[in-house]
């Protein structure tokens, strides 16, 4: 009898703990209505905000301990009853992704600082602290689902394709993504404004917009200026050349520019020019026409797919070089050394190393991987013909 009753106790905690979710909270739109979402549901919901970085806009009042989303996070969950935790992980943040982010830059790459914040940060955190609340699953307010399939879980774009965010998760490993959970992904952002407002948070409702990157407030190279104060010094001004390597100018250094660029070059060549190619130990900066920009072929490196094979036969395979282009057709090459040559079946443009490529089979999310130096790739498509 003492057994059955020790089960009993034991299956209603177990069951009790299959029902906690935790949710980052970041206080804006879509992190409340997901935490109004899963109680709803029956979830008993913990919500724990992350302090990453703070920026000036965030603080209302010169005397203000705490940043504002934080504040908002908290009174949200105050009025839902549910638990609340501050996750301090500034110098953490800084270590770890201000520093990729400053690092790319003065390497001549772009940094995606979104997708390498999901795994190495943000949802490893999360992880610990779903560990430490007691919490079987996690949840956060991105727009995206899932989808189970031959035993692995995908990312599947989410309805509203202005604010899709499956291309800035597909580092997220399997052990992670089996505990996640997505309401919105089968949601549009005025949707989930509409639901916010007819739960009685009108004025959350009408909150604006998180910041693209959230540690920067205006230009980036401010903040590289801010966090190197000798840039100007270690760096210096550098040449322009053209495709053939002609000097046509002088530039401000090679980290204030990124491929693709056309305004702000502070040249005049009696035509509209765009940002070609970054050279970093030469510290010289290419420049070319929008045609010259066009890529039939790129490489990439350090992927992370989860069917290799399926990757490589998908006949309707899809890939984004930035976070909002559209999807290009292409195909797909394994090279020996780990890379991958990928074939563009649409016009491709502005090919930026250290930005992610994420495959798609429709809005299936088959895995990505960090574009690399172009260099060299002439004679990669001569030893590897599609």
């Amino acid at each position: 009898m003492e057994n059955a009753f020790a089960y009993a106790i034991f299956a209603f905690m177990n069951n009790q703990k299959e029902k906690r979710v935790l949710v980052g909270m970041s206080g804006g739109i879509d992190s409340s209505a997901v935490c109004i979402m899963l109680q709803e549901q029956g979830y008993e919901v913990v919500g724990v905000t992350m302090r990453t970085w703070d920026v000036a806009s965030a603080f209302s009042s010169p005397n203000q301990e705490e940043p504002d989303f934080i504040l908002e996070a908290r009174s949200l969950a105050e009025k839902l009853g549910i638990e609340h935790h501050v996750a301090d992980v500034r110098e953490e943040f800084k270590q770890v992704i201000v520093k990729y982010f400053i690092d790319e830059y003065m390497q001549g790459r772009t940094p995606n600082p979104c997708v390498m914040c999901n795994p190495l940060f943000k949802e490893r955190l999360l992880c610990e602290w779903a560990d430490k609340t007691d919490c079987a699953w996690i949840s956060t307010g991105h727009y995206c689902r899932l989808e189970e399939r031959d035993g692995n879980r995908y990312i599947v774009a989410g309805d509203d394709v202005t604010k899709d965010q499956s291309y800035f998760l597909w580092r997220l490993p399997q052990n992670i993504l089996r505990r996640f959970l997505f309401p919105l992904g089968n949601y549009t952002k005025q949707e989930v404004r509409e639901y916010l407002n007819a739960k009685g948070f009108e004025a959350k409702s009408k909150g604006g917009e998180s910041m693209e990157v959230c540690f920067i407030e205006g230009d980036y190279r401010d903040f590289l200026r801010q966090q190197i104060p000798d840039i100007d010094t270690k760096i210096g001004p550098g040449f322009f050349v053209d495709n053939k390597g002609v000097k046509i100018g002088q530039h401000k250094g090679f980290p204030y520019y990124t491929i693709g660029q056309r305004k702000g070059l502070g040249i005049a060549l009696g035509h509209p020019a765009h940002v070609l190619r970054i050279n970093a130990e030469k510290n010289t900066v290419m420049l070319g026409t929008a045609e010259d920009l066009k890529a039939e072929y790129m490489l990439v490196e350090d992927a992370m797919i989860i069917n290799t094979n399926e990757l490589l036969t998908c006949e309707s395979l899809t890939v984004r070089i930035r976070y909002r282009s559209k999807p290009i057709p292409c195909q797909v090459r394994l090279l020996e050394n780990g890379q991958m040559l990928v074939r563009f079946l649409g016009e491709a443009s502005a090919i930026a190393p250290g930005q992610s490529a994420v495959f798609y089979d429709g809005k299936r999310v088959l895995g990505g991987a960090f574009i690399a130096s172009q260099r060299g790739i002439f004679k990669v498509i001569a030893e590897h013909p599609f």
